[in-house]
């Protein structure tokens, strides 16, 4: 029999709180992570988008050295700071004898956009010698896997996946099948991401992706809700320690779940649109339970990818049909990006923790800002309030620009 793949640690940072116990509170509570924007002037920089679910809070000299904070960049600062949790909370000891077998999947989709947006604007006003010698360790997207490998000395397989929204998914389930094959022992797999600037707010509004509700921001972003405006761009980092089970009672630790199954596809039908009904979305779902060895009748709960805008909850809602077909109104689903907004490449790690939540205690998070149903979206969506429910297999989808489709089967350890 396969040895299981189980988690025991996880970490985070992100709009709705500096730990996961802190965010989860306040998910469970539907309070929403979405304010306006401190990090520049939106104002000043004639956007048209003034919102955003930034990480309130964050002293990054209070989880790393102050010098090493300032030669890196936001997101790779958030990244391990999520790992230092997520270690921390796993009691796994990085030595000499296992830093070769353990692990860095930390993915990003962008990169560091903050050092990259500075260093060009530095490069036109005051010239080349001005650009920081340390630019490319920041902006590169690798830069938070690399700078928590280092961080911990950690010197197993070590790298980035970068597959739009789907990349923290991704990089969980490429570690996922790294261990099953033993090629390490256990990982550090999650994804961090800080895009809240002028350029990274400027280029999603003009895809047409983003809530304008600037002057009313206390009802967005709407997932599945008939008047919803799109997405609201959210930044956070969040990370899952990965072991077998065989190796995780041996040296005692406290296991959180089960990490049973992953699915990946692409649509292969447009760089920034969805397919229309959600066909691969609903093979990655398949898939993912395939790889779980579970019944689709098992499924108790979706963290669906639900950003709130017109053309991904349509295709998510048929690809939850298309997967499950009538059994798919029974399903309890909820968009937590409703809360912590959509942190691009972060929010499928964010969204595995959330669910590992759900399976421990028994609730599951809210969808708020749902008021008015639509009839192209008609399932249930846990409108506003959490709900009690155990149960005993979830699963996060993560869809993504490019067509990429990344799903997880999480199942309640026993």
């Amino acid at each position: 029999m396969q040895d299981r793949i189980v988690i025991t640690g996880m970490g985070t940072i992100n709009p709705l709180g500096l730990n996961v116990k802190e965010a989860w509170g306040n998910l469970i509570a539907g309070i929403s992570g979405v304010g306006l924007i401190t990090q520049f002037d939106s104002h000043a920089a004639a956007l048209q988008v003034h919102i955003a679910a930034e990480v309130k809070g964050f002293k990054p000299e209070n989880f790393m050295d102050a010098k090493e904070a300032r030669r890196r960049d936001r997101f790779e600062q958030l990244a391990v700071a999520a790992a230092r949790e997520a270690i921390a909370q796993s009691g796994l000891q990085v030595t000499e004898a296992n830093a070769g077998r353990i692990g860095v999947i930390i993915s990003s989709a962008i990169g560091g956009l903050n050092s990259l947006q500075e260093a060009v604007l530095t490069n036109h006003t005051e010239g080349p010698r001005r650009v920081s010698p340390f630019l490319i360790p920041m902006l590169m997207s690798n830069g938070g896997a690399g700078m928590t490998a280092i961080e911990f000395g950690i010197k197993g397989p070590c790298f980035s996946v970068a597959s739009a929204c789907a990349s923290g998914s991704d990089g969980i389930g490429t570690a996922l099948m790294m261990l099953r094959i033993g090629m390490i022992d256990a990982a550090l797999a999650g994804a961090a991401e800080s895009t809240i600037t002028s350029t990274g707010v400027a280029a999603f509004d003009r895809v047409g992706a983003m809530s304008r509700s600037n002057d009313d921001y206390s009802m967005t972003p709407q997932p599945f809700d008939k008047n919803r405006d799109g997405l609201v761009m959210g930044e956070g980092a969040a990370v899952l320690v990965l072991e077998r089970e065989s190796d995780a009672k041996t040296r005692g630790a406290i296991i959180f779940a089960e990490l049973a199954g992953y699915g990946a596809t692409a649509d292969a039908y447009h760089v920034t649109a969805p397919h229309a009904y959600g066909e691969g979305g609903a093979s990655a779902i398949r898939m993912a339970l395939s790889s779980a060895q579970a019944n689709f009748d098992e499924v108790g709960y979706i963290n669906a990818h639900g950003t709130g805008t017109l053309l991904n909850d349509q295709s998510e809602t048929r690809a939850i049909k298309a997967a499950f077909g009538d059994r798919a109104y029974k399903i309890p689903i909820s968009s937590t990006k409703s809360m912590t907004g959509h942190m691009m490449g972060a929010t499928g790690a964010l969204e595995a923790i959330f669910c590992v939540q759900a399976l421990r205690e028994g609730i599951l998070p809210p969808t708020i800002h749902y008021q008015t149903p639509d009839p192209e979206c008609d399932l249930d969506y846990i409108p506003n309030k959490a709900r009690e429910v155990n149960t005993s297999l979830v699963i996060s989808n993560a869809f993504g620009f490019g067509g990429h489709n990344a799903v997880l089967a999480l199942r309640k350890y026993s």
